[in-house]
């Protein structure tokens, strides 16, 4: 099932346009990717399509709670509390789980909120799917990574059991095998029927992902996924 749709969706400023006629989905238990240059739109089109920032022309059709994870600027990690007590805080507010709901959301995010008071980290993480995660629960929100902030920021919006997860610039300070990690991760949220849109200069090689460019009208690309890198050849 599509969880988000868009059509001819855009944002025009009096500065002009931020993007433009952007067709695109996302359905459950799908990776899609959005890459562009810097300033190309990709934060403000991510914060639209979960429904954080308003669109001026075409139409945006969102089935399902939206999630946020490490958006810079927009939502991020509070730099004077711990991993674990993130985490632990987050559960706290969502509370357990309606019964009502039980059966809309993942079950590894309902064991999640119903562990909390024995292990909130642990638990949180493995029903991310994250237990090969590089994150300290002791580590404070100001000492965190790039990447280690992208982590907390998956786990945190998994948690809520949305039907969207978006999640910027997931490739920013990263080097090749944070990268791959990275994108590795994100294919597991979505093997768990998460629909996950994530923003990044590029998408590492093999990665099973629909990708839309934008930011470059003048050279349109499809959805497409990214092949893999052929092996070397040695003499």
């Amino acid at each position: 099932m599509n969880i988000v749709e868009t059509s001819g969706l855009g944002l025009r400023t009096r500065r002009g346009w931020v993007y433009r006629d952007v067709d695109l989905t996302a359905a459950s238990g799908e990776l899609v990717a959005l890459t562009g240059p810097p300033g190309s739109g990709r934060t403000s089109l991510l914060l639209t399509l979960a429904g954080r920032f308003p669109h001026s022309h075409g139409e945006l059709h969102l089935r399902g709670p939206a999630a946020l994870g490490q958006v810079a600027g927009v939502h991020e990690p509070d730099p004077t509390l711990t991993v674990a007590e993130h985490i632990t805080e987050r559960l706290l507010l969502l509370g357990p789980v309606p019964r009502r709901r039980r059966r809309l959301i993942p079950v590894a995010a309902v064991r999640a909120r119903r562990a909390y008071r024995r292990d909130a980290f642990a638990a949180a993480v493995a029903g991310a799917g994250l237990t090969d995660a590089p994150l300290d629960p002791d580590r404070y929100g100001r000492d965190l990574t790039p990447v280690e902030r992208q982590v907390l920021g998956l786990v945190l919006a998994s948690l809520g059991g949305p039907s969207l997860i978006v999640a910027d610039d997931v490739d920013a300070g990263a080097d090749r095998p944070e990268r791959e990690w990275m994108w590795g991760a994100l294919e597991r949220l979505a093997d768990q029927g998460y629909a996950v849109v994530a923003s990044a200069r590029a998408v590492e090689p093999g990665v099973a992902a629909t990708v839309h460019r934008i930011g470059d009208p003048a050279v349109p690309v499809p959805a497409l996924t990214v092949p893999a890198e052929p092996a070397e050849v040695t003499a």
